[in-house]
């Protein structure tokens, strides 16, 4: 069986009694663009700095291709990387602060030319030389960073929240940019960030981290689709939690009442369940519809709209259950409802049993 190329191993930090990172153990495939995303505090960026060598994990050890990285000083373990900041050097203009790695590696000013042009090249900034840092946009400059950070063509490419500080416009059009580059160059990608949207939008797979462990890998499909804790079903996608009893469990699926003694049979169940039990049932808003009847649907609930949003493509419904508990409702602009929903209406959410998700409490 071959080696993953990258190879956390039951990577442990602490800080006296704080655990920064518990039993990190992750395999990551050559050329993967692989992202830690999980709320602040919860290891993402603590494991990413262990890789790194900018922190010495307490136990545990991280492999690339199939040797150990922890012996190697940081600054000789030809890792990229790339940060929240900039840290471009003020007084050096965008080709010299892309050549000062190679400098610093002692290569010859041939191959500084070569490899500064086609990095320049690949993040589209060639036209832009011989500016300064103060001269370019924020954007330019992420892009100046990203540049120097693949000029020597490390074999992992470390990003740590690297476009938190863009707005909103210019994070989509860099986030465009890098998907691009990891597509040309194949680079190991690994990327920190708490913005799930950045996380799926960009990555082969994601690591959702919460109090220091990972609850679970998978594409952002799978994540959230099939999420295996509760944690995982909130922090991926929008989602809704009905408060439910468990009345009967078997292979996996469960039957659940509401508090409103509205049943619900065959949804499938995370962790382990017992009749009595408490639970919650997760609905994904854009899978719930929204009808004046509940007759013949496989599962429904009468609501009370409490607030309506026009966002154009579609219609961001609030509800109410009979018992209090609020539900999120997204309406596709289609449906013939989100053109004539009101507040106030009582109207029937419902969907299919199997496209929901119950967790035991």
């Amino acid at each position: 069986m071959t080696a993953p190329y990258l190879h956390f191993q039951a990577v442990r930090k602490t800080y006296g009694d704080v655990v920064a990172a518990d039993r990190v153990d992750l395999e990551v495939p050559k050329g993967e663009f692989m992202t830690f995303l999980g709320p602040s505090g919860s290891g993402k960026s603590t494991t990413l700095y262990i890789l790194a060598g900018f922190q010495e994990p307490t136990s545990g050890d991280i492999q690339l291709g199939g040797r150990s990285i922890l012996p190697v000083p940081s600054h000789k373990r030809n890792i990229g990387m790339v940060f929240q900041r900039y840290t471009l050097f003020p007084h050096l203009s965008v080709r010299e602060n892309v050549a000062f790695p190679l400098r610093v590696r002692r290569q010859s000013q041939a191959e500084i030319t070569q490899k500064v042009g086609r990095a320049l090249e690949l993040v589209r900034l060639q036209e832009f030389e011989e500016r300064m840092p103060a001269q370019l946009s924020g954007g330019q400059q992420q892009r100046v960073a990203l540049a120097r950070a693949l000029v020597y063509d490390p074999p992992v490419l470390l990003m740590d929240e690297p476009l938190s500080a863009l707005d909103k416009k210019l994070r989509e059009e860099i986030q465009l940019e890098i998907r691009r580059i990891h597509q040309e160059t194949g680079v190991t990608i690994l990327y920190v960030t708490h913005d799930q949207e950045e996380a799926l939008r960009l990555s082969d797979r994601i690591a959702v981290f919460n109090a220091g462990r990972i609850e679970q890998v998978g594409s952002g499909q799978h994540l959230y689709d099939q999420p295996a804790t509760r944690f995982v079903a909130d922090f991926i996608g929008d989602s809704a939690f009905l408060s439910a009893e468990i009345e009967s469990v078997q292979g996996g699926q469960a039957a659940m009442r509401f508090p409103d003694g509205t049943r619900l049979g065959a949804v499938p169940l995370h962790g382990a369940g017992a009749p009595g039990q408490k639970a919650e049932l997760l609905l994904r808003p854009e899978r719930i519809g929204l009808s004046e009847t509940g007759s013949g649907e496989t599962a429904a609930l009468e609501v009370t709209i409490t607030d309506v949003t026009f966002l154009g493509s579609s219609t961001d419904v609030r509800a109410e259950t009979a018992w209090g508990e609020g539900l999120f409702v997204r309406l596709p602009f289609s449906d013939p409802l989100s053109q004539s929903v009101r507040r106030g209406q009582r109207l029937w959410v419902s969907w299919e049993a199997n496209g929901a998700h119950l967790f035991a409490a």
